[in-house]
Protein backbone atom coordinates (compact mmCIF):
# COMPACT_ATOMS: atom_id res chain seq x y z
CA UNK A 1 0.00 0.00 0.00
CA UNK A 2 1.28 3.46 -1.11
CA UNK A 3 0.02 6.50 1.24
CA UNK A 4 2.76 9.13 -0.19
CA UNK A 5 2.42 8.89 -4.00
CA UNK A 6 2.74 12.47 -5.72
CA UNK A 7 -0.38 14.43 -6.71
CA UNK A 8 -0.34 13.75 -10.40
CA UNK A 9 -0.50 9.53 -9.75
CA UNK A 10 -3.48 10.51 -7.99
CA UNK A 11 -5.56 12.31 -10.84
CA UNK A 12 -6.89 9.09 -12.00
CA UNK A 13 -7.31 5.46 -11.10
CA UNK A 14 -9.24 2.77 -12.09
CA UNK A 15 -11.28 2.00 -8.55
CA UNK A 16 -11.94 4.91 -6.43
CA UNK A 17 -13.49 3.84 -2.77
CA UNK A 18 -14.80 6.81 -0.51
CA UNK A 19 -14.26 5.85 2.91
CA UNK A 20 -11.52 3.56 4.56
CA UNK A 21 -14.25 1.32 7.26
CA UNK A 22 -14.73 -2.11 7.39
CA UNK A 23 -17.13 -1.87 3.78
CA UNK A 24 -14.45 0.54 2.00
CA UNK A 25 -10.97 -1.82 3.18
CA UNK A 26 -13.12 -4.94 2.06
CA UNK A 27 -14.11 -3.43 -0.80
CA UNK A 28 -10.13 -2.16 -1.91
CA UNK A 29 -9.12 -5.83 -0.84
CA UNK A 30 -11.37 -7.51 -2.94
CA UNK A 31 -10.72 -6.04 -5.93
CA UNK A 32 -6.64 -5.73 -5.51
CA UNK A 33 -6.04 -9.52 -7.07
CA UNK A 34 -7.25 -7.91 -10.26
CA UNK A 35 -4.69 -5.65 -10.34
CA UNK A 36 -6.40 -2.46 -10.86
CA UNK A 37 -4.99 0.90 -9.61
CA UNK A 38 -7.20 1.78 -6.43
CA UNK A 39 -7.47 4.33 -4.24
CA UNK A 40 -9.21 4.93 -0.99
CA UNK A 41 -10.03 8.40 0.05
CA UNK A 42 -11.10 8.97 3.89
CA UNK A 43 -10.64 11.95 6.06
CA UNK A 44 -9.28 10.62 9.13
CA UNK A 45 -5.74 9.84 10.21
CA UNK A 46 -6.11 5.87 9.63
CA UNK A 47 -8.05 3.52 8.22
CA UNK A 48 -10.95 1.78 10.30
CA UNK A 49 -14.03 4.12 9.90
CA UNK A 50 -16.00 5.02 13.30
CA UNK A 51 -16.21 1.16 14.45
CA UNK A 52 -12.78 0.80 14.41
CA UNK A 53 -11.07 4.01 15.40
CA UNK A 54 -7.48 4.37 16.30
CA UNK A 55 -6.21 7.12 18.91
CA UNK A 56 -4.59 6.67 22.34
CA UNK A 57 -7.70 5.47 24.14
CA UNK A 58 -8.49 2.59 21.70
CA UNK A 59 -7.03 -1.07 21.34
CA UNK A 60 -8.24 -2.37 17.99
CA UNK A 61 -9.43 -5.54 17.76
CA UNK A 62 -7.65 -8.62 16.15
CA UNK A 63 -9.77 -8.70 12.26
CA UNK A 64 -9.27 -4.77 12.56
CA UNK A 65 -4.85 -5.04 12.18
CA UNK A 66 -5.79 -7.98 9.65
CA UNK A 67 -7.27 -6.03 7.66
CA UNK A 68 -5.11 -2.92 7.67
CA UNK A 69 -2.11 -5.24 7.45
CA UNK A 70 -4.01 -6.57 4.25
CA UNK A 71 -4.00 -3.47 2.96
CA UNK A 72 -0.60 -2.61 3.31
CA UNK A 73 0.48 -5.95 1.59
CA UNK A 74 -1.03 -4.45 -1.70
CA UNK A 75 1.22 -1.83 -3.77
CA UNK A 76 -2.19 -1.01 -6.27
CA UNK A 77 -3.89 0.49 -3.38
CA UNK A 78 -3.13 4.14 -1.89
CA UNK A 79 -4.80 5.19 1.10
CA UNK A 80 -5.09 9.28 0.76
CA UNK A 81 -5.66 10.34 4.60
CA UNK A 82 -6.80 13.59 5.92
CA UNK A 83 -8.62 13.57 2.81
CA UNK A 84 -12.05 14.57 2.21
CA UNK A 85 -14.63 14.61 -0.98
CA UNK A 86 -15.70 18.60 -0.97
CA UNK A 87 -17.87 18.17 -3.93
CA UNK A 88 -18.16 17.39 -8.04
CA UNK A 89 -15.23 17.88 -10.71
CA UNK A 90 -14.96 18.59 -13.83
CA UNK A 91 -16.32 16.72 -16.58
CA UNK A 92 -15.74 12.84 -16.66
CA UNK A 93 -14.16 10.94 -19.57
CA UNK A 94 -16.36 8.49 -21.58
CA UNK A 95 -17.24 5.41 -19.94
CA UNK A 96 -15.81 6.61 -16.33
CA UNK A 97 -17.73 7.18 -12.93
CA UNK A 98 -18.37 11.02 -12.06
CA UNK A 99 -15.44 12.59 -11.13
CA UNK A 100 -15.08 14.52 -7.85
CA UNK A 101 -13.18 17.24 -6.00
CA UNK A 102 -10.62 15.61 -3.23
CA UNK A 103 -9.15 18.28 -0.72
CA UNK A 104 -6.22 17.68 1.99
CA UNK A 105 -4.13 19.33 3.92
CA UNK A 106 -1.90 21.31 1.09
CA UNK A 107 -4.54 20.91 -2.13
CA UNK A 108 -7.18 19.85 -3.91
CA UNK A 109 -7.53 18.30 -7.02
CA UNK A 110 -9.89 16.69 -9.42
CA UNK A 111 -9.93 12.59 -8.97
CA UNK A 112 -10.42 10.69 -12.28
CA UNK A 113 -11.93 6.69 -11.88
CA UNK A 114 -13.11 4.31 -13.85
CA UNK A 115 -15.29 3.02 -11.08
CA UNK A 116 -16.63 4.30 -7.90
CA UNK A 117 -17.29 2.68 -4.79
CA UNK A 118 -19.15 4.59 -1.94
CA UNK A 119 -18.64 3.71 1.35
CA UNK A 120 -19.32 6.60 3.55
CA UNK A 121 -21.11 4.91 6.35
CA UNK A 122 -23.43 6.57 8.85
CA UNK A 123 -23.69 9.32 11.47
CA UNK A 124 -25.89 9.83 14.77
CA UNK A 125 -28.98 10.79 14.88
CA UNK A 126 -29.23 13.40 17.15
CA UNK A 127 -33.02 14.52 18.44
CA UNK A 128 -33.24 17.83 20.42
CA UNK A 129 -34.01 18.17 23.81
CA UNK A 130 -34.30 20.69 26.33
CA UNK A 131 -30.34 21.10 27.55
CA UNK A 132 -28.76 19.09 24.35
CA UNK A 133 -26.49 21.85 23.85
CA UNK A 134 -25.13 22.01 27.26
CA UNK A 135 -21.14 21.74 27.30
CA UNK A 136 -20.10 17.74 28.74
CA UNK A 137 -23.79 16.59 25.98
CA UNK A 138 -22.37 14.42 23.16
CA UNK A 139 -23.78 11.66 20.99
CA UNK A 140 -23.60 7.93 22.50
CA UNK A 141 -20.92 7.71 19.58
CA UNK A 142 -19.02 10.88 19.95
CA UNK A 143 -18.19 9.87 23.55
CA UNK A 144 -16.97 6.90 22.33
CA UNK A 145 -14.53 8.24 19.44
CA UNK A 146 -13.53 11.11 22.11
CA UNK A 147 -12.46 8.55 24.79
CA UNK A 148 -10.72 6.58 21.64
CA UNK A 149 -8.83 9.80 21.03
CA UNK A 150 -7.66 10.38 24.36
CA UNK A 151 -10.23 12.42 25.89
CA UNK A 152 -9.48 11.83 30.26
CA UNK A 153 -13.13 10.62 31.63
CA UNK A 154 -11.49 8.93 34.78
CA UNK A 155 -13.76 9.24 37.77
CA UNK A 156 -16.49 11.15 35.68
CA UNK A 157 -20.02 10.21 35.92
CA UNK A 158 -21.77 9.63 32.54
CA UNK A 159 -25.54 8.57 32.24
CA UNK A 160 -25.77 7.63 28.18
CA UNK A 161 -29.48 7.31 26.93
CA UNK A 162 -31.03 6.83 23.45
CA UNK A 163 -31.37 3.62 21.68
CA UNK A 164 -29.28 0.59 20.22
CA UNK A 165 -26.73 -1.44 21.02
CA UNK A 166 -24.42 1.51 20.48
CA UNK A 167 -25.34 2.94 24.04
CA UNK A 168 -23.71 -0.10 25.89
CA UNK A 169 -20.74 0.06 23.55
CA UNK A 170 -20.50 3.42 24.35
CA UNK A 171 -20.46 2.87 28.38
CA UNK A 172 -18.39 -0.23 28.31
CA UNK A 173 -16.03 2.25 26.44
CA UNK A 174 -16.01 4.88 29.07
CA UNK A 175 -15.98 2.39 31.67
CA UNK A 176 -13.08 0.65 30.59
CA UNK A 177 -11.20 4.17 30.31
CA UNK A 178 -12.17 4.69 34.39
CA UNK A 179 -15.60 6.65 33.98
CA UNK A 180 -18.71 5.66 36.45
CA UNK A 181 -21.65 4.59 34.09
CA UNK A 182 -24.25 5.72 36.61
CA UNK A 183 -27.03 5.07 34.01
CA UNK A 184 -27.75 3.24 30.42
CA UNK A 185 -31.23 4.79 29.73
CA UNK A 186 -33.08 2.88 27.02
CA UNK A 187 -36.03 3.98 24.96
CA UNK A 188 -36.79 0.40 23.53
CA UNK A 189 -39.04 -1.74 26.79
CA UNK A 190 -37.75 -4.57 28.10
CA UNK A 191 -40.23 -6.78 26.04
CA UNK A 192 -38.49 -5.65 22.76
CA UNK A 193 -35.21 -6.52 24.13
CA UNK A 194 -36.26 -9.61 25.07
CA UNK A 195 -37.33 -10.38 21.77
CA UNK A 196 -33.72 -8.95 20.55
CA UNK A 197 -32.15 -11.10 23.05
CA UNK A 198 -33.88 -14.50 22.02
CA UNK A 199 -32.83 -13.91 17.93
CA UNK A 200 -29.04 -13.68 19.17
CA UNK A 201 -28.06 -17.01 18.72
CA UNK A 202 -28.59 -17.38 15.48
CA UNK A 203 -25.25 -15.26 15.37
CA UNK A 204 -23.64 -16.99 18.11
CA UNK A 205 -20.66 -13.97 17.98
CA UNK A 206 -23.30 -12.04 18.90
CA UNK A 207 -24.81 -13.26 21.41
CA UNK A 208 -21.21 -13.72 22.98
CA UNK A 209 -20.28 -10.07 22.06
CA UNK A 210 -23.67 -9.09 24.04
CA UNK A 211 -23.25 -10.92 27.28
CA UNK A 212 -19.65 -8.87 27.58
CA UNK A 213 -21.45 -5.79 27.09
CA UNK A 214 -24.51 -6.33 29.46
CA UNK A 215 -24.37 -2.89 32.18
CA UNK A 216 -25.89 -3.42 35.88
CA UNK A 217 -27.21 0.23 35.16
CA UNK A 218 -29.03 -0.44 32.12
CA UNK A 219 -32.72 0.37 32.40
CA UNK A 220 -35.56 0.07 29.40
CA UNK A 221 -38.31 1.88 28.54
CA UNK A 222 -36.30 4.95 29.67
CA UNK A 223 -34.94 8.49 27.69
CA UNK A 224 -33.84 11.55 28.56
CA UNK A 225 -36.34 14.73 29.16
CA UNK A 226 -33.52 17.23 30.20
CA UNK A 227 -30.13 17.91 30.66
CA UNK A 228 -29.40 20.70 33.34
CA UNK A 229 -26.66 22.92 34.54
CA UNK A 230 -25.01 26.26 35.04
CA UNK A 231 -22.54 26.47 32.08
CA UNK A 232 -22.00 22.54 32.37
CA UNK A 233 -23.90 19.78 32.51
CA UNK A 234 -24.80 18.21 35.80
CA UNK A 235 -27.74 16.34 35.79
CA UNK A 236 -30.02 14.82 33.80
CA UNK A 237 -33.67 14.28 34.11
CA UNK A 238 -35.10 10.89 32.63
CA UNK A 239 -38.48 9.48 31.99
CA UNK A 240 -38.85 6.08 33.33
CA UNK A 241 -41.50 3.08 33.48
CA UNK A 242 -42.13 4.13 37.00
CA UNK A 243 -42.16 7.51 36.39
CA UNK A 244 -39.22 10.06 36.32
CA UNK A 245 -35.64 10.36 38.10
CA UNK A 246 -33.18 13.08 38.03
CA UNK A 247 -29.47 11.74 38.16
CA UNK A 248 -26.12 13.68 38.92
CA UNK A 249 -23.80 13.49 36.31
CA UNK A 250 -20.72 15.04 34.49
CA UNK A 251 -21.38 13.84 30.86
CA UNK A 252 -24.33 12.85 29.13
CA UNK A 253 -23.95 10.93 25.79
CA UNK A 254 -27.16 10.23 23.71
CA UNK A 255 -27.85 8.65 20.47
CA UNK A 256 -30.94 7.71 18.89
CA UNK A 257 -29.77 5.25 16.31
CA UNK A 258 -28.03 5.64 12.87
CA UNK A 259 -28.20 7.69 9.87
CA UNK A 260 -27.08 6.99 6.57
CA UNK A 261 -24.33 9.24 4.72
CA UNK A 262 -26.39 9.54 1.80
CA UNK A 263 -25.26 13.17 0.73
CA UNK A 264 -22.19 11.90 -1.81
CA UNK A 265 -24.30 9.66 -3.29
CA UNK A 266 -27.48 12.11 -3.69
CA UNK A 267 -24.96 14.53 -5.19
CA UNK A 268 -24.30 12.23 -8.35
CA UNK A 269 -28.14 11.56 -8.54
CA UNK A 270 -28.17 7.99 -7.00
CA UNK A 271 -31.99 6.95 -5.46
CA UNK A 272 -32.63 6.02 -1.82
CA UNK A 273 -34.22 3.33 -1.08
CA UNK A 274 -33.77 0.01 1.04
CA UNK A 275 -36.17 -1.30 4.11
CA UNK A 276 -32.64 -1.50 6.07
CA UNK A 277 -32.21 1.83 6.16
CA UNK A 278 -35.99 3.02 6.36
CA UNK A 279 -35.66 4.14 2.87
CA UNK A 280 -33.44 6.57 3.82
CA UNK A 281 -29.75 4.59 2.28
CA UNK A 282 -28.46 4.42 -0.85
CA UNK A 283 -30.50 2.18 -3.34
CA UNK A 284 -28.52 -0.84 -4.46
CA UNK A 285 -29.21 -3.72 -6.27
CA UNK A 286 -27.64 -7.59 -5.70
CA UNK A 287 -23.95 -6.40 -6.86
CA UNK A 288 -24.07 -3.10 -4.58
CA UNK A 289 -25.11 -0.99 -8.19
CA UNK A 290 -26.39 2.04 -7.39
CA UNK A 291 -28.85 3.73 -10.06
CA UNK A 292 -25.97 5.54 -11.42
CA UNK A 293 -23.58 3.88 -13.90
CA UNK A 294 -20.28 2.96 -12.69
CA UNK A 295 -20.79 3.80 -9.34
CA UNK A 296 -21.18 1.11 -6.39
CA UNK A 297 -22.44 1.44 -2.28
CA UNK A 298 -21.57 -0.70 0.06
CA UNK A 299 -21.67 -0.23 4.18
CA UNK A 300 -24.41 1.64 6.54
CA UNK A 301 -24.72 4.16 3.73
CA UNK A 302 -27.22 1.51 2.19
CA UNK A 303 -28.56 0.82 5.74
CA UNK A 304 -27.94 -0.86 9.57
CA UNK A 305 -26.33 -3.85 10.73
CA UNK A 306 -23.22 -4.17 11.91
CA UNK A 307 -19.29 -4.13 10.69
CA UNK A 308 -20.24 -8.13 9.06
CA UNK A 309 -22.85 -6.93 6.72
CA UNK A 310 -20.15 -4.06 5.95
CA UNK A 311 -17.78 -6.21 5.40
CA UNK A 312 -19.22 -8.37 2.96
CA UNK A 313 -20.85 -5.69 1.01
CA UNK A 314 -17.56 -3.86 0.91
CA UNK A 315 -15.88 -7.03 -1.02
CA UNK A 316 -19.56 -7.53 -2.92
CA UNK A 317 -18.62 -4.01 -4.32
CA UNK A 318 -15.01 -4.60 -5.23
CA UNK A 319 -15.44 -7.64 -6.36
CA UNK A 320 -18.00 -6.00 -8.84
CA UNK A 321 -16.10 -3.00 -9.56
CA UNK A 322 -13.33 -5.06 -10.89
CA UNK A 323 -15.64 -6.68 -13.01
CA UNK A 324 -15.16 -10.29 -10.88
CA UNK A 325 -18.56 -11.94 -10.26
CA UNK A 326 -17.22 -15.51 -9.49
CA UNK A 327 -17.50 -14.70 -5.60
CA UNK A 328 -20.82 -13.03 -5.77
CA UNK A 329 -23.54 -15.56 -5.15
CA UNK A 330 -21.11 -17.03 -1.86
CA UNK A 331 -20.88 -13.58 -0.38
CA UNK A 332 -24.67 -12.74 -1.59
CA UNK A 333 -25.29 -16.11 1.13
CA UNK A 334 -23.04 -14.02 3.59
CA UNK A 335 -25.44 -10.95 3.12
CA UNK A 336 -28.18 -12.62 3.90
CA UNK A 337 -27.51 -13.70 6.87
CA UNK A 338 -26.38 -10.56 8.30
CA UNK A 339 -29.06 -8.93 6.75
CA UNK A 340 -31.34 -10.73 8.94
CA UNK A 341 -29.62 -9.35 12.07
CA UNK A 342 -29.92 -6.09 10.68
CA UNK A 343 -33.45 -6.76 10.36
CA UNK A 344 -34.13 -7.85 14.38
CA UNK A 345 -32.13 -4.05 15.32
CA UNK A 346 -34.24 -2.38 13.30
CA UNK A 347 -37.66 -3.88 14.31
CA UNK A 348 -35.84 -3.95 18.25
CA UNK A 349 -35.06 -0.29 18.50
CA UNK A 350 -37.36 1.87 16.38
CA UNK A 351 -38.43 5.21 17.60
CA UNK A 352 -40.91 5.98 19.63
CA UNK A 353 -43.23 8.38 18.60
CA UNK A 354 -42.96 9.94 21.96
CA UNK A 355 -39.65 11.53 21.63
CA UNK A 356 -40.99 13.81 18.82
CA UNK A 357 -42.27 16.02 22.11
CA UNK A 358 -39.02 16.11 23.60
CA UNK A 359 -38.39 20.06 22.47
CA UNK A 360 -39.92 22.52 24.06
CA UNK A 361 -40.68 26.18 21.58
CA UNK A 362 -37.38 27.45 22.79
CA UNK A 363 -35.28 24.48 22.59
CA UNK A 364 -32.47 24.88 19.62
CA UNK A 365 -33.25 22.77 16.64
CA UNK A 366 -30.40 23.90 14.26
CA UNK A 367 -27.68 25.33 16.31
CA UNK A 368 -25.11 26.76 14.08
CA UNK A 369 -28.06 29.25 13.24
CA UNK A 370 -29.62 29.27 16.88
CA UNK A 371 -33.25 28.21 15.24
CA UNK A 372 -35.67 27.44 18.01
CA UNK A 373 -38.59 24.67 17.53
CA UNK A 374 -41.02 27.21 17.58
CA UNK A 375 -39.91 28.77 14.66
CA UNK A 376 -39.97 25.58 12.72
CA UNK A 377 -43.14 24.53 13.91
CA UNK A 378 -45.24 26.32 11.42
CA UNK A 379 -42.81 25.77 8.55
CA UNK A 380 -44.26 23.48 5.62
CA UNK A 381 -41.33 21.98 4.49
CA UNK A 382 -37.20 21.37 4.62
CA UNK A 383 -36.88 24.51 2.24
CA UNK A 384 -39.62 26.42 3.92
CA UNK A 385 -37.63 26.75 7.43
CA UNK A 386 -34.18 27.20 5.54
CA UNK A 387 -36.17 30.27 4.08
CA UNK A 388 -37.44 31.76 6.53
CA UNK A 389 -35.31 30.42 9.92
CA UNK A 390 -31.65 29.85 8.09
CA UNK A 391 -32.26 26.24 9.59
CA UNK A 392 -29.27 24.14 8.34
CA UNK A 393 -27.46 26.68 7.29
CA UNK A 394 -24.57 26.32 8.84
CA UNK A 395 -21.42 24.74 9.57
CA UNK A 396 -22.86 21.62 9.79
CA UNK A 397 -24.61 22.13 6.46
CA UNK A 398 -28.22 20.73 7.63
CA UNK A 399 -26.34 17.20 8.65
CA UNK A 400 -27.55 17.42 12.02
CA UNK A 401 -30.27 19.44 12.25
CA UNK A 402 -31.86 17.63 9.07
CA UNK A 403 -31.87 14.48 10.12
CA UNK A 404 -33.44 15.94 13.62
CA UNK A 405 -36.30 17.62 11.49
CA UNK A 406 -36.69 14.44 9.57
CA UNK A 407 -37.79 13.09 12.20
CA UNK A 408 -40.01 15.92 14.22
CA UNK A 409 -42.05 16.79 11.22
CA UNK A 410 -41.16 14.19 8.58
CA UNK A 411 -39.51 16.79 6.29
CA UNK A 412 -37.37 15.49 3.59
CA UNK A 413 -33.72 17.18 3.44
CA UNK A 414 -32.75 18.76 -0.35
CA UNK A 415 -29.86 17.09 -1.71
CA UNK A 416 -26.84 19.02 -2.62
CA UNK A 417 -26.14 20.22 -5.57
CA UNK A 418 -22.17 20.63 -6.29
CA UNK A 419 -20.42 21.12 -2.85
CA UNK A 420 -20.84 19.16 0.14
CA UNK A 421 -18.54 21.13 1.97
CA UNK A 422 -16.74 24.69 2.47
CA UNK A 423 -13.78 24.27 0.35
CA UNK A 424 -10.57 26.54 -0.82
CA UNK A 425 -10.75 29.15 -3.34
CA UNK A 426 -7.49 27.90 -4.35
CA UNK A 427 -8.69 24.03 -4.23
CA UNK A 428 -11.23 25.41 -6.69
CA UNK A 429 -9.33 27.47 -9.27
CA UNK A 430 -6.51 24.82 -9.21
CA UNK A 431 -9.51 22.46 -10.49
CA UNK A 432 -10.26 24.85 -13.21
CA UNK A 433 -6.40 25.11 -14.36
CA UNK A 434 -6.36 21.56 -14.91
CA UNK A 435 -7.46 19.46 -17.98
CA UNK A 436 -8.44 16.37 -17.24
CA UNK A 437 -6.11 13.71 -17.45
CA UNK A 438 -6.01 11.93 -20.29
Amino acid sequence: MNTSTPWSAHARCDILVIGAGPAGMAAALAAAPSGAAITIVDDNPEAGGQIWRDGPGATLPPLARQYREALARHANINLLRGTRVVGLGDAPLAGDAPTLLLEDAERGWAQHSHRLVLCNGARELLLPFPGWTLPGVTGAGALQALVKAGLPVQGQRIVVAGTGPLLLAAAATAAKAGAQVVRVAEQAGWRALAGFAAQLPRWPAKAVQALTLLHPQLRAGSHVREAMGDGQVQSVRLRTASGEETIACDRLACGFGLVPNTHLGQLLGCALGGPLSGGLGLWVDAQMRTSVAGVYAAGECTGFGGSERALAQGALAGHAAAGDTKPVHALQATLRRWEGFARALQHSFALDDGLKALPRPDTLVCRCEDVPHAELAGRSSWIDAKLHTRCGMGACQGRICGAATQQLFGWTPAPPRHLLAPARIATLAMVADRPPPG
